[in-house]
Formats: structure tokens, sequence, C-alpha cells
């Protein structure tokens, strides 16, 4: 009996091992996109777009490039074409058209990443199964979750992307060597074509910020026909990193995929320096204070 006793109680003991060494669900850097265990096939269908994933058939009349491109498996066929208004009251400050049906030439276009993008954060217009509409992780320090489905947030009632960051040829990143209140001391981008090249107090920046986006591997903006410093989605957040920010300077801790060091804490100022990124003028650089880092 004390035999048969022991060896239930080593049989517990190295089970309760085995699950403390095993990585929480989802511990992978895919964090909220790992879709519940599906990983990548949440977004990418291996086959047949988005009737391979399990989407409402066919779709081949409706989207003649049905998967085709990054292997989307989502249904893009309500957004076709659709113009939405971000950032603002409705005047059509930031507005964004996206590609129409069969139009798509690259998915690394930006108003194409937008488009696929919306086809699960959407919400109202483009609906998926298996999100919540909310975030995996807790607002730091108010608490709360914040909302998933962008459209279904709007102030208009799921019409409008008034209240959400713009993106798209409007929302431009300006240099204008330090005179523009808003701006970086940088010169280049906008309809000229040409990458921003950094100032003294944006290289500055770049040296107390080392997970600064301006850091990366590749240029962070994005082109828009003629604009080459323009916002997208992809420009703030790493779809396949929610936890872990990585540059040439090394891997830097982050949530809400977004690009850069982002641990939101009393006294820190690390969601600060990310939207300085763009939003030079506000930096302390800019306003002749040096040396302050991330934290």
């Amino acid at each position: 009996m004390k035999k048969i006793s022991l060896l239930i109680l080593m049989l517990l003991v190295t089970t309760v091992v085995a699950l403390a060494q095993a990585p929480p669900y989802g511990a992978d850097v895919l964090g909220a996109h790992n879709g519940y265990g599906r990983g990548c096939v949440m977004c990418h269908a291996p086959h047949s777009g988005s009737e391979g994933n399990g989407t409402i058939a066919p779709y081949a009349s409706k989207d003649p490039q049905n998967g085709m491109y990054a292997l989307w498996g989502q249904d893009l066929t309500p957004l076709f074409g659709a113009t939405f208004n971000f950032s603002g009251d409705g005047s059509a400050k930031y507005p964004v058209t996206l590609p129409t049906s069969g139009s798509i030439t690259s998915a690394h276009d930006a108003n194409t990443v937008i488009l696929f993008c919306l086809s699960c954060h959407d919400g109202v217009t483009a609906k998926v199964g298996m999100m919540t509409g909310q975030t995996v992780e807790t607002l730091p320090v108010v608490g709360g979750n914040a909302p998933t489905w962008l459209a279904k947030a709007a102030p208009s009632g799921g019409a409008a992307y008034n209240n959400d960051h713009p993106v798209g040829i409007n929302a431009v990143v300006n240099c204008n060597a330090g005179t523009y209140v808003y701006g970086w001391d940088c010169t280049g981008g906008g309809a000229g074509g040409t990458k921003i090249t950094p100032g003294p107090n944006m290289t500055q920046f770049m040296k107390d910020n080392p997970s600064s986006f301006w850091n990366s591997k590749g240029y962070p903006l994005a082109t828009f026909g003629a604009n080459v410093n323009a916002v997208t989605c992809t420009t703030c957040h790493d779809q396949h990193s929610m936890t872990v920010y990585t540059n040439p300077n090394g891997s830097f801790a982050t949530m809400f995929f977004i690009n850069g060091q982002y641990t939101p804490n009393t006294g820190g100022n690390s969601v600060a320096q990310f939207c300085r990124n763009c939003h030079g003028g506000e930096s302390n650089e800019m306003n002749g204070v040096t040396g302050v880092g991330t934290i």
C-alpha cells in the first residue's frame, strides 16, 4: 500500500513539475494573433483563400484574387472600395479608400495592408469569428480592456473611424528643419518622394530611444503614391509579435503589438517615447532636453 501511495505521489510531482515548465498559453510572440491555437492560419490560408479558411463560399465571383496575396484567408469582399474617414469630425481630413475587387497588386501596398487589417478589426462591415472584440491584455494603470473592433467603437455607431489614429496618404510625418511645431528636424518625405533624413535632434532622440522604430532594419513609414513618409497600420504595429519588439539594438518588451518598447508604468516614459517617433515636436530633444532615455 505504501509503495502504491509513493508511486502515486511521484507521478503527481512529475505532472506538476511538467506543467510548471510548460509555457503558458499565449506565451508565443504571436500572442492574441495565435487565435486560440489556430496560429498563422487564423489570417493566412495555405489553400483556397477565404473559402479554405472556413468562411462562407463561394467567393470566386466576388473576389477574383481570393487568397492570392499573402494567402489571405479572411473575407475582403465587404470592404472592397470602401472609403473611411479617420481621426476627425467627419470632415474627411484623413480619408482612406480601400482597394476594389481585383485591383490588388501587392500584399505590401500600404492601402492593401489597411484592407487586410480591417478585414479582422472592422467589426461592423467585415465581421469575423473567434474574436471577442476586446484586447486580451488589460490596459495598464487604468485597467479594463481596449476594443479591437474599431468601427463598432466609432462615435457614429459603426459607420466611421473618426476616433482612430489617421492612416493613409494624408497621415504624413512632417519635416520642417525644426520650424514646424509638431514635426521633426528632418528633411525628405511628403510628395517629394525622398525618404526622411534625420537632423541632429532626431538623431539624438534615436540614441536616447534605442527601441525607436527609426532604428529598425527597414524604413518604418509607408508609400502612398508619391508620399513616402505616411503612416499605415504596420508603421505602429507588428502583427506577428505582441510581446517583444526587436531591432538591431536588441529586444524590448512591448504590448498591443507595438513597434517599440511599450511598457506603461508609473514614472516611465516608453509610451511617450513611442509616440514621439512621429510627433517629434513634443519630444524632449526638440525642446532642448537631451539624454532622457526610454524607461
